[in-house]
């Protein structure tokens, strides 16, 4: 089998010639950024958006990363073509560079970019119709690095998560949801938390659902929250510190341009149990219907009747005709 292409500070390689120093600070703390985008008629979509994001983080880390989007999108192309895909899933990371042992004590001059793409999974609209499940979980969304949360390379509250959804791991024990003992200690909580989670697992497919520290409703563990309630398109607040998704962005631009009241605000688990229907959003899988609501527990609850609803149906209609406008 040919080996896969990837890029590597903006030339394409084969992976095994895309090499990082033990002392970068990327592998070593963890200190670096990443965006995921995918391409449509192989141009990727929102990729202003998304370096204006990884860019902006990269400042206030003093990483010196200054790719244009003019050469982003020429160095995905070259790369899409020499691994034989029309489009595909793209990760560009921006690793830190070499420093001493030690933490930061200025900027980084000589950053590491990577460049990855690999297939797009094959779409299903029926399926997709059907909804997934959306599981809430112990494990808490840890508070933002800095004054807004980046997308780092440091991702082990996303790991945790996922592990908890998956059934390896029982979350912090904190969680105040149904199902969920609050005046549990650590261990007692992990104990308790797993042996539920194997009798009811997820159905496959599924994603998991993070509360704030504080309870309020926060994000999905790759994917942004969006519900419908009393005819208003709601979506937790950034004050929540939830990630400033690249397509939460977008589709609160496109509910708003098409007519239907938006909202971002402090929502409880208990407000989207009451939703008329209930979606997750990320730059791959672009909306995701939810039609059950779950957790640890065993207790369900079906949204929308068990179908996606017309409101998430008319976003994901006119989300998809607006990557193929020109830009």
């Amino acid at each position: 089998m040919t080996p896969a292409r990837v890029g590597w500070n903006g030339r394409t390689v084969e992976e095994r010639e895309a090499v990082i120093s033990v002392y970068d600070h990327g592998f070593l703390y963890g200190l670096g950024l990443f965006e995921t985008f995918r391409t449509y008629g192989g141009k990727p979509y929102l990729l202003n958006r998304h370096l204006e994001r990884l860019q902006g983080g990269c400042a206030e880390l003093g990483i010196r990363f200054a790719m244009s989007a003019e050469q982003v999108e020429e160095w995905t192309r070259r790369l899409l073509e020499e691994n034989g895909l029309a489009d595909g899933y793209v990760r560009l990371t921006v690793s830190a560079g070499e420093g001493a042992l030690g933490l930061p004590t200025g900027d980084y001059e000589q950053p590491n970019a990577l460049l990855l793409v690999k297939e797009l999974p094959p779409a299903n609209d029926d399926a997709l119709m059907r909804g997934r499940e959306l599981r809430l979980l112990q494990t808490r969304r840890n508070t933002p690095e800095g004054s807004v949360r980046f997308k780092s390379l440091h991702y082990m509250n996303s790991i945790i998560a996922k592990r908890e959804l998956m059934g390896f791991g029982g979350g912090d024990g904190s969680a105040q949801g149904p199902g969920a003992s609050g005046e549990a200690g650590r261990d007692e909580g992990l104990e308790s938390e797993t042996s539920e989670q194997l009798v009811h697992p997820p159905t496959p497919g599924a994603e998991g659902l993070q509360l704030t520290r504080e309870g309020w409703l926060a994000e999905g563990i790759v994917s942004n929250l969006f519900f419908l309630k009393g005819g208003v398109v709601r979506t937790p607040s950034l004050d929540t510190g939830i990630l400033p998704g690249v397509t939460r962005r977008r589709v609160l631009e496109l509910a708003y341009a098409a007519g239907y009241p938006v909202e971002e605000g402090m929502y409880r688990w208990e407000d989207l149990l009451q939703a008329d229907e209930a979606w997750m959003t990320n730059s791959i899988q672009e909306l995701v219907p939810i039609t059950t609501l779950s957790d640890n527990s065993g207790s369900r609850a079906v949204v929308s009747g068990g179908q996606a609803g017309p409101v998430v149906r008319k976003l994901l209609a006119l989300y998809r005709e607006d990557t193929l406008r020109p830009r």
